[in-house]
């Protein structure tokens, strides 16, 4: 048994979430790849997953294994890509996690673009507004928005993202304009589940105090759809300008407290290894560097 493809096995297994995903992957078969993890485990001697019929789960011993087997598969593509002459086209399956409204509405044609670039790169997209973690659920790189802590991972930052509080000029009219902060106690809210309730800028500390004391008039985890019930007047809501910058646009929103605009977050492509990222790693990123511009182009008609 070639070890190399048995740890290709493996680790398509974990990344994947079944056998038949994973021989899907690798164009094998579901008893080829179940044939080469199991005699993983013998040379092993150790137990790697946890079987049952509807999924696979990690054991101890294969969470560590995992980890070691992913960084060897890196440094042996990584040479391979090398060796081959891929630097200059690079190919395999990108996989790619994203904040869901933020793909929505600005990834189709980033993605449809650097396929232009380099077709013999295959996307996997996911949409997600939860952190996922790159190495364990086997992404290549993500898009994360926000002010990113210090961490293991590598970071670079693709544009600034403005956030802004805003609302219909009907819910205003009928509900008066905030015109000090301490107005804001006054209005219903619209909560944003992911909003980072740490924030140090007056606007967070306002908006956290309401909630805690005031709870929410809605609540959700998508920005969009806080957005559109601001737009029917449901709200004031607190939001990143990649979404409202049309509505705010064409009149349907109108910025609340202009003065409160928090610092402005950042969106930032983020990455697990340096050293041995493969190529199609390396040239998405240089692609999606200064992609959306500076400003990026949704904030070009807001002051």
């Amino acid at each position: 048994m070639d070890r190399i493809d048995a740890m290709r096995a493996f680790v398509a297994v974990v990344t994947e979430g079944s056998f038949s995903n994973a021989a899907n992957t690798l164009q094998l078969s579901p008893q080829l790849v179940s044939k080469y993890v199991s005699k993983l485990e013998e040379q092993l001697n150790s137990r790697l997953l946890n079987r049952t019929t509807r999924k696979v789960s990690l054991t101890e011993a294969g969470s560590h294994y995992f980890g070691h087997a992913q960084q060897i598969l890196l440094s042996i593509d990584d040479m391979e890509s090398k060796l081959g002459g891929l630097q200059q086209n690079p190919k395999g399956v990108l996989r790619i996690s994203a904040p869901v409204s933020f793909a929505l509405k600005h990834m189709a044609k980033l993605i449809t673009d650097f396929q232009i670039h380099y077709p013999l790169v295959k996307v996997d997209l996911q949409l997600t507004d939860r952190k996922v973690d790159i190495v364990e659920e086997g992404f290549d790189v993500a898009l994360r928005i926000g002010q990113l802590k210090s961490s293991s991972l590598i970071a670079k930052k693709v544009a600034p993202i403005r956030v802004m509080l805003c609302a219909a000029p009907d819910y205003l009219n009928k509900h008066g304009t905030p015109t000090q902060p301490e107005d804001i106690a006054e209005h219903r809210y619209l909560h944003y589940s992911y909003m980072n309730m740490d924030g140090k800028d007056d606007i967070y500390q306002l908006l956290k105090a309401k909630y805690l004391k005031q709870g929410s008039e809605l609540r959700s985890n998508n920005g969009d759809v806080l957005v559109d019930a601001a737009i029917a007047g449901a709200g004031i809501v607190l939001q990143p300008t990649f979404i409202i910058s049309e509505a705010l646009s064409s009149g349907k929103l109108v910025v609340v407290l202009p003065k409160l605009e928090p610092e402005a977050l950042g969106l930032y492509a983020v990455y697990a290894h340096r050293k041995l990222l493969p190529h199609k790693v390396r040239c998405f990123i240089d692609f999606v560097e200064g992609y959306y511009g500076t400003p990026p182009y949704w904030d070009e008609s807001i002051p």
